[in-house]
C-alpha cells in the first residue's frame, strides 16, 4: 500500500508495526496474556501529504501514532523515516529525529503544562534544541503564536485563560516550533465545537501548504477526515482493513466495515432518506481477537471463509487496497 498514486515519494514508510500490551497478574506480575493493541499495520505517506486514519475507538490508532514517534516503543515491525530506520536512533540521532516529527495531542489543555506561560510552552523546544534564546526566542514565540492565529499579547497568559480552540493553537504553535516535516495529529478536533473545528483543520492545510508538512490525522469524525485527507485508512481491531484515495474511499467503498461507516455519516437535510447498515454486537477483544478475518463476527456477509482464513489486503482499484475476500458483494 503505497503512495506512488499520489505522485509523492515516501516520507514516512511503515511495514508490519504491531504493539502488544501485556497482561500481569499475580504477586510476582506474572504475563498471563496480551492486548493485541495494533497487530500488522502497514502503510506509507509522502511528502506533502495527509493520511487520515480513522476508526472505531479502541482499534489501535492512537497507539499507531505514538508507536511511531517512539512515545512508545513498538512489539515488532520497522519505521523508515526519511530513508533511516526510527528504531536503531539513539542519543543525538534521535533527538534530531524528533525535531523532525511531532504530535498534537487531542486533549488542548491537558497535553498543556498549567503553570507554564505560553511562551515557556512554545520555546521550550527552541531552547532544548539550541535554536534560540532571550529575545531571539521570544521573538521567534511572537512568529509562532501570529502563525497559528494569536496574539503576542497572549505571551504571559496561562493554558486556563485560553478558550480550547485557542488552547489547541497553542499546541499547533509548538507542534510546528521546531520546523518539522511530518506531524501526528492525534484527534486535534474531537474536543472541539464544530465551528472551531473547521478553523483548525483549515489552519492546518494552511500550515501544510505553507511548510510542506506531511500529516498522520487520526480521526473518528468521517466527515472531518474526508475534507482534510489525501488518503484515507480504515482500522478495526489493530488492522487496516480498507485504503484508497480519499475521494475513491468515499465514493465507492468496498470493505463492509468501511461501508458500514459510510452509511453512518450525518446527512445535513432533513428531508434526505439514507440506509443505514446498523453493526451488530460489539467490537472483539484485542486480548482474543477473532479467528480469520476480525470483523466476521459483526460482518452482514460473512462466511465460512471468513471465520477461517485471515484476508489479504488485495488491490480493488488503483491504489484502493481492502483486506476482504468478498468485496463489494452487497450488503443485504
Amino acid at each position: 500500500m503505497s503512495s506512488e498514486n499520489t505522485g509523492r515519494s515516501a516520507l514516512l514508510e511503515v511495514s508490519d508495526l504491531k504493539m502488544h500490551f501485556p497482561i500481569k497478574k499475580g504477586v510476582f506480575s506474572k504475563t498471563v496474556g496480551w492486548v493485541q493493541a495494533v497487530d500488522g499495520v502497514s502503510f506509507e505517506v509522502g511528502e506533502g501529504e495527509t493520511l487520515g486514519l480513522v476508526g472505531e475507538s479502541g482499534c489501535g490508532k492512537t497507539t499507531v501514532g505514538r508507536s511511531i514517534l517512539r512515545l512508545i516503543e513498538p512489539t515488532a515491525g520497522t519505521v523508515h523515516f526519511e530513508g533511516k530506520d526510527v528504531a536503531q536512533m539513539r542519543g543525538k540521532e534521535l533527538r534530531r529525529m524528533r525535531r523532525r516529527m511531532q504530535i498534537i495531542f487531542q486533549d488542548p489543555y491537558s497535553s498543556l503544562n498549567p503553570r507554564m506561560t505560553v511562551e515557556s510552552i512554545v520555546g521550550e523546544a527552541l531552547t532544548i534544541h539550541g535554536i534560540a534564546q532571550g529575545e531571539e526566542r521570544r521573538q521567534r514565540v511572537r512568529e509562532l503564536l501570529e502563525k497559528v492565529g494569536l496574539s503576542k499579547r497572549h505571551l504571559n497568559r496561562y493554558p486556563h485563560e485560553f478558550s480550547g480552540g485557542q488552547r489547541q493553537r497553542i499546541g499547533i504553535a509548538r507542534a510546528i516550533a521546531l520546523e518539522p516535516r511530518f506531524i501526528v495529529c492525534d484527534e486535534a478536533v474531537s474536543a472541539l465545537d464544530v465551528s472551531i473545528q473547521a478553523q483548525i483543520i483549515n489552519l492546518l492545510i494552511e500550515l501544510q501548504r505553507e511548510m510542506n508538512l506531511s500529516y498522520l490525522f487520526i480521526a473518528h469524525d468521517l466527515a472531518v477526515v474526508e475534507h482534510i485527507s489525501t488518503r484515507v485508512a480504515v482500522m478495526y481491531l489493530g488492522e487496516i482493513v480498507e485504503m484508497a484515495s480519499s475521494r475513491d474511499l468515499y465514493e465507492s467503498p468496498t470493505h463492509p466495515y468501511t461501508r458500514c461507516l459510510m452509511s453512518a455519516i450525518p446527512v445535513p437535510d432533513p428531508t434526505a432518506k439514507k440506509d443505514r447498515i446498523v453493526l451488530e454486537g460489539d467490537v472483539p477483544s484485542p486480548i482474543n481477537p477473532p479467528s480469520g478475518c476480525h470483523f466476521h463476527t459483526r460482518c452482514p456477509i460473512a462466511q465460512d471463509r471468513c471465520r477461517q482464513e485471515a484476508p489479504p489486503q488485495v488491490e480493488v482499484g488503483s491504489g484502493h487496497w481492502a483486506a476482504c475476500h468478498f468485496p463489494e458483494d452487497p450488503i443485504s
